[in-house]
């Protein structure tokens, strides 16, 4: 049971990573992009999926608080003010996404809200998992860092660049999914941000050999997880050729391993602690019969049916959209 909800809880970590990412990179290049025609042609990319990517959220933080209470537990009270600003930039980003084409006149507050809560959610999230990787300030499973110990220029730093790489997921859905415009100031997008996340990943490798940091330690201690940046590597070389060549369906399955081999480093990285390194997966796990009750609901029908809702939900809006003057 421990393992089964384990299982569930990084798929959906991992499937809200990936698709409420590329919206909220939507979101953040919406913000730097001018005209109305393109800036509808980006809220049309994702207006049909974008409440189902976030359902995912809702998924982990529901098998997190039921199956791993005491990780819940000592996260939320760590990360209380991460979260609290996360979800105020989801919820302002919602409410955008409904209000803006019901005005003209205040249309610019509605799309710079759109934009600022895209960033905002994802510099929070990213911030959060900076401040995993660096290390919480513990005391046996307790957290003692207080209202801000998550906060160091690290954290900081993983938070720009989780904005830069779901930008640039964001940047390959809309050349996956738009036309003219749209596509080819995408395509012009993508190098820039490769660049940049590049530049990031090099930053922060460097930053946790000179800080010693105890991730680092794995990480040698464990050749196997090489294999997950070697993925990741050829995954951006086959970025770089499928955008040279404009290959539309393609620079986001790419963009898209890459997150998936940081993913898998991250998580091998940590095993076998919840919260690195202080909390163990079994000590955070609830009683068996808890969570044996949870799988005859939630694992066997509600995760199973989240899973088929969301393929429907692609293979329905799949293909090219185009914009029009009429509501999403």
């Amino acid at each position: 049971m421990v393992m089964f909800w384990l299982a569930v809880l990084a798929i959906s970590i991992l499937l809200y990573v990936l698709l409420d990412g590329f919206d909220l990179g939507v979101g953040i290049l919406f913000g730097i992009t001018s005209g109305e025609a393109r800036r509808r042609a980006m809220v049309s990319a994702v207006a049909p999926i974008w409440d189902g990517n976030e359902t995912w959220l809702v998924s982990a933080g529901v098998v997190l608080w039921g199956a791993f209470p005491l990780a819940y537990a000592t996260l939320i009270s760590a990360f209380y003010l991460p979260v609290l600003l996360m979800l105020a930039g989801l919820i302002l980003r919602g409410v955008a996404f409904e209000f803006r084409s019901k005005t003209a006149r205040m249309r610019w507050i509605w799309d710079a809200a759109f934009a600022g809560g895209s960033f905002a959610a994802a510099f929070m999230q990213g911030l959060m998992v900076g401040a995993l990787v660096e290390g919480l300030p513990m005391l046996g499973a307790r957290y003692v860092g207080g209202a801000s110990g998550w906060l160091s220029p690290f954290s900081v730093l993983c938070g720009v660049g989780l904005c830069l790489g779901y930008a640039l997921l964001g940047a390959c859905w809309l050349v996956r999914k738009c036309e003219a415009d749209v596509r080819d100031a995408s395509y012009r997008f993508i190098p820039y941000l490769s660049v940049a996340l590049l530049a990031f990943l090099a930053t922060v490798f460097g930053y946790a050999l000179a800080e010693d940091l105890p991730v680092m330690t794995r990480w040698l201690d464990r050749p196997s997880l090489f294999v997950f940046p070697i993925a990741g590597a050829l995954a951006a070389i086959t970025l770089a050729t499928s955008v040279r060549l404009r290959q539309d369906a393609l620079p986001f399955p790419m963009v898209a391993l890459i997150f998936v081999a940081a993913f898998g480093t991250l998580a091998i990285s940590f095993w076998p602690y919840m919260i690195p390194f202080a909390v163990t997966i079994d000590e955070a796990a609830a009683p068996h019969a808890s969570l044996a009750f949870m799988f005859w609901g939630a694992g066997l029908f509600v995760f199973p049916l989240m899973l088929l809702y969301t393929a429907i939900n692609y293979f329905v809006f799949r293909g090219k959209i185009s914009s029009t003057a009429e509501h999403y």
